[in-house]
């Protein structure tokens, strides 16, 4: 059996914002979403420049990705995003800090090879189970790793956002990357904590329970903005499918990541 993907995404710029600082992108083989921060503009540039060296990287590679290493490949796109973000702010010091999360999960065989950094999040459902497949990298996750504080309460914390670990223009990449084994009917999340700050576990298992991946990432959206929108949202929902013919998809983008595929 060939597993490939079938997958949508979406991404919003919710009820409180005035810009989307949210990029991300598909192709058949590659998943990423990207939450930048770092204030008026910037937070688009360092999530649209960290998706885009991930597309360029994907591309570059082989049809056949059996003798690659993923994880090294994937390092070196974080590093390539990193450099590109410390250039940028060499060459514009209002945009020194700025920096994004990352998820990104590529296809290779009957396995995803993943990378993740800060508090975007995957999830997985397979029969049924539903189960987060990302440690946050949060002050709050590890006080509540620490014991200091239950998930109860971290769910409400006035610091939940704070970031332990991003990719900025400040330091090296330091991602979890990691091997997830899929099955056929395996379905995928990767979104924004735009998503995570407003539906809990059991409302987005629920969404993700039924409907087609178009039509499960525009509920998620609608959800996410029907509880406030407070933040940008983004979500991509992946099916891993039977995929006897492969075929090519076209990239697809969304939120600031739009402009750079469309000047691309």
């Amino acid at each position: 059996m060939v597993l490939g993907l079938r997958s949508a995404i979406k991404s919003d710029v919710g009820r409180r914002r005035t810009s989307n600082q949210d990029s991300g992108a598909t192709t058949s083989r590659l998943l990423i979403v990207a939450d930048g921060m770092g204030g008026h503009a910037h937070g688009e540039i360092a999530s649209a420049t960290t998706v885009s060296a991930f597309t360029e990287m994907e591309a570059r590679l082989p049809e056949d990705l059996a003798d690659i290493d993923l994880a090294a490949e994937l390092f070196s796109a974080l590093e390539d995003a990193t450099e590109r973000l410390s250039r940028r702010a060499g060459e514009d010091p209002e945009t020194r800090g700025m920096g994004t999360t990352v998820v990104s999960l590529v296809l290779t065989g009957d396995q995803f090879a993943m990378a993740h950094i800060g508090d975007s999040r995957i999830y997985r459902l397979r029969d049924g189970e539903f189960l987060q497949l990302t440690h946050d990298h949060t002050m709050v996750q590890q006080l509540v790793d620490q014991g200091q504080i239950t998930l109860e309460e971290a769910a409400h914390h006035p610091r939940r956002s704070v970031l332990m670990r991003a990719l900025s223009t400040d330091h090296s990449p330091d991602p979890d990357l990691d091997r997830i084994d899929l099955l056929e009917g395996d379905r995928f999340l990767l979104c924004s904590d735009g998503v995570t700050a407003v539906l809990d576990d059991t409302v987005i298992a629920d969404e993700l329970a039924s409907g087609t991946p178009d039509t499960v990432v525009e509920r998620l959206v609608d959800l996410a903005n029907a509880g406030g929108g407070p933040d940008n949202i983004t979500a991509i929902v992946a099916d891993v499918v039977d995929d006897a013919e492969p075929q090519a998809q076209p990239m697809r983008t969304a939120g600031a990541a739009d402009g750079i595929a469309a000047s691309g």
